[in-house]
């Protein structure tokens, strides 16, 4: 039995983030009723203000919603959150769907697709690109795993908050898709923050070269959104380097179960744990630029 939306179904979301919140918004803003819960019950009070109601666990918010949205940290996080006496699929209710947005491994998807289909629940993986500014603007990229005629059903709530919603295929292709999208944002963020690195070093105007390189081949999101915030030295996270670093592990360790080498990625990855261990972890993804100049021996306050 298909699901069918309609402007009464009853919305949950778990994960009040930095991203969470104003996603879960869009969907309020357009007339849905959401009840919401978070492992930070303040995270969720903007929500709450305009109307959502509280739930005290994901049990709770799974049994009286028809759509269950998650957008979590971690594995870990995504496994507490399903799982469980007090996890989503223990109140999840015949017929509804879940859909886990959060960057996680694609095993899991495939986990929760399974264990959810024997109790007439439906289970999409859709994580999501574009950062705080795609979650505000309502411009993500959305990368969706799952049974087409599921996704289908929910579409109208994914075109609240992405622009680009792709359907990949079977549960899991979301993540995976995902992880294609983070192999490329690895190797990209290297690429911008030693474009900086080396104009300041001959003297450019770095707003100036920016402005030149961003309409040319050069030109990419993180070049658009995140080189300017560097420049201002604003590493203010839209999306965390401890997330950042989470999923490389999660590509790496899919790499190896394909015997794939990607030794760039692997670079990538000891730079961002050099990083964390500059205490940057909850930092956003740009932050890379503070680990390259102290490599580089640049003082960050020659900038300013």
């Amino acid at each position: 039995m298909s699901f069918t939306l309609t402007k009464a179904s009853k919305i949950g979301w778990i994960g009040t983030g930095v991203m969470g919140i104003s996603m879960a918004a869009h969907l309020m803003n357009h007339g849905y009723s959401l009840t919401v819960y978070n492992r930070t019950p303040s995270k969720a009070q903007p929500l709450l203000d305009g109307g959502a109601r509280w739930a005290d666990s994901p049990k709770a918010v799974a049994e009286v919603s028809d759509v269950i949205f998650t957008i979590v940290g971690f594995p870990a996080d995504v496994e507490e959150v399903y799982f469980g006496e007090n996890g989503i699929l223990a109140g999840a209710r015949p017929g509804s769907v879940l859909v886990d947005m959060t960057t996680t491994k694609p095993s899991l998807a495939q986990r929760i697709y399974s264990e959810a289909l024997p109790k007439g629940v439906k289970s999409i993986d859709a994580p999501v690109s574009g950062g705080d500014v795609g979650a505000k603007n309502g411009t993500l990229s959305i990368m969706v795993g799952g049974d087409k005629e599921d996704v289908d059903a929910i579409m109208p709530l994914l075109q609240l908050m992405g622009k680009n919603i792709i359907y990949e295929g079977k549960a899991g292709s979301g993540q995976h898709t995902k992880m294609c999208n983070q192999i490329t944002i690895a190797g990209t963020m290297v690429g911008v923050c030693e474009c900086l690195l080396y104009a300041y070093k001959a003297g450019l105007d770095l707003n100036v070269m920016l402005q030149a390189i961003s309409g040319g081949a050069a030109g990419c999101w993180t070049l658009s959104n995140l080189a300017p915030r560097i420049v201002k030295r604003n590493f203010e996270p839209g999306f965390y380097v401890e997330h950042f670093i989470k999923d490389m592990e999660i590509a790496l360790e899919e790499a190896r179960n394909m015997n794939l080498s990607m030794p760039g990625l692997a670079l990538v990855h000891q730079l961002y744990k050099a990083v964390q261990a500059q205490g940057y972890g909850r930092k956003g993804t740009h932050a890379l630029m503070l680990a390259l100049e102290r490599i580089s021996n640049v003082n960050s306050e020659d900038y300013t």
